[in-house]
């Protein structure tokens, strides 16, 4: 039976029979089908896919697909062309698989991790840079934060020390009383044993000592273990007042230090007008201050009815003094000893130094 277009089957000679090649092999130029490289390229392509697959953690490398395999096999099983040129594409090819399957483990990605891996290894990266990033800041500060401590610790253990009943008061001492009992207010401050030094009541303390009109001031002081120190500054007595039979000695301020119905030794009658709350009074008094102690035992008495007519008199010569105001009473006291140390007081009448600038003997 022929067919319509002329084609006879039968007197067509039959081809010998030989491999196929694939439906999308390549054919060369001399007839040969190149199926060794087209199989070569098929298996790189689905290794590289299986190569960049998700991987799970812990597992190994990664393994061949079941799909490259068979189409191995079937390479390896199709008949090879009998032509030497075909055998070093083949060879070729299958050194190229083998380098593929061959390749090293390369390191996960993360853009192939879990979301809760990728979550855990940015938190981690986090941490770090965050660490990274403070740790010169932490190494500055870290000095005055270990300074602040030790300053801490020794506050606590100061203020432990201080208020602990190791360093309570068991004896009192009293310096500077001559005219005052030290025994009196050593008894009369007994409240205070036992406090711990810092627990001193300086309320207490002041309330027992207004009580001696003889204490100028006064000053506490703990010296630990247990000794309460009080310093005290007495009144410094000026002159002695007169009032009829009744000589009072009194210090710069007109306060009372001693009562007697004698005269008292060692002091200069004060005889000013108004008493002791006049200005004349005070007047007298800061000129008898503001002389040395020698010139000061020469003087016997001291008058003033106004601030501005100081006059002294001396014990061991007729001569008054003529002081003036009791300004500049130190350059005067100086200028009146000079001038008495250069004559003879018995043979003067007054010394006049109202004007420290021009001294007047007479």
């Amino acid at each position: 039976m022929k067919r319509p277009d002329g084609f006879d089957p039968a007197a067509s000679p039959r081809p010998e029979r030989q491999t196929r090649p694939s439906a999308s092999a390549p054919v060369d130029r001399a007839g040969a089908p190149a199926e060794p490289v087209a199989e070569q390229e098929t298996d790189v392509i689905e290794l590289d896919a299986a190569r960049l697959r998700p991987k799970r953690s812990g597992a190994g490398a990664p393994s061949q697909p079941s799909g490259s395999k068979s189409k191995a096999k079937s390479a390896s099983s199709t008949p090879a062309p009998s032509s030497k040129v075909d055998a070093k594409p083949a060879a070729a090819s299958s050194a190229s698989a083998t380098a593929t399957l061959e390749r090293p483990d390369e390191p996960e990605d993360e853009a192939f991790l879990t979301p809760r891996e990728a979550a855990k290894l940015r938190r981690r990266h986090e941490r770090q840079e965050i660490r990274r990033f403070t740790a010169r800041k932490r190494g500055r500060h870290r000095p005055w934060v270990i300074a602040a401590a030790i300053l801490g610790v020794l506050i606590v253990v100061s203020l432990a020390g201080a208020y602990s009943p190791l360093l309570a008061v068991r004896s009192i001492e009293v310096v500077g009383a001559s005219r005052v009992n030290q025994a009196e207010i050593t008894e009369a401050l007994s409240d205070q044993l036992g406090r711990p030094l810092a627990l001193v009541d300086a309320g207490a303390v002041k309330a027992v000592l207004v009580g001696y009109p003889l204490i100028a001031s006064y000053s506490l002081e703990s010296q630990p273990p247990s000794t309460l120190v009080v310093r005290i500054v007495e009144r410094e007595p000026v002159g002695v007042l007169q009032s009829g039979s009744v000589y009072t000695l009194v210090d710069a301020a007109g306060v009372t230090i001693e009562r007697s119905d004698q005269p008292i030794a060692g002091y200069p009658t004060l005889m000013v007008t108004g008493g002791p709350t006049s200005k004349g009074f005070v007047a007298a008094a800061a000129v008898i201050r503001a002389l040395p102690t020698d010139l000061r035992a020469r003087v016997a008495s001291v008058s003033a009815s106004t601030a501005d007519d100081v006059t002294l008199t001396l014990v061991d010569s007729p001569a008054e003094v003529v002081w003036g105001s009791a300004e500049d009473s130190v350059l005067k006291a100086r200028i009146l000893a000079t001038t008495m140390a250069a004559t003879d007081p018995s043979q003067v009448n007054q010394y006049d130094v109202s004007s420290p600038s021009a001294a007047i003997v007479r």
